[in-house]
């Protein structure tokens, strides 16, 4: 199984619109990518290790797929229409890594 991560980092003066992500935005990628898409997860950075510290990363989406080509292939027709949604809840750069999850 892999797992594609989207990380968006917290940066001082950007914007990030949980709710719409959370509503909007992982209902279409969820409808674009259909059954090939296993499972999608959603995480709200709250703090870095320091009290009072800013997190490392304002959110992360999580999306998950039996393997590499099975998300390549279902992705790749959908990636602008996906990506152009991007400033509906968001002005930062996206941050992206796909990992073999180990059990």
């Amino acid at each position: 199984m892999i797992k594609v991560t989207v990380f968006y980092p917290y940066v001082e003066g950007k914007k990030f619109d949980m709710e719409y992500y959370c509503s909007k935005h992982m209902a279409l990628v969820r409808q674009k990518l259909g059954d090939v898409l296993k499972g999608t997860a959603v995480e709200e950075g709250i703090s870095g290790i320091e009290p009072g510290s800013k997190p490392a990363y304002i959110a992360m989406g999580h999306m998950y797929f039996d393997s590499l080509e099975e998300f390549q292939n279902a992705f790749g027709p959908h990636a602008e229409e996906i990506k152009n949604d991007l400033p509906n809840y968001t002005d930062i750069e996206p941050v992206i890594q796909i990992s073999e999850v180990k059990v």
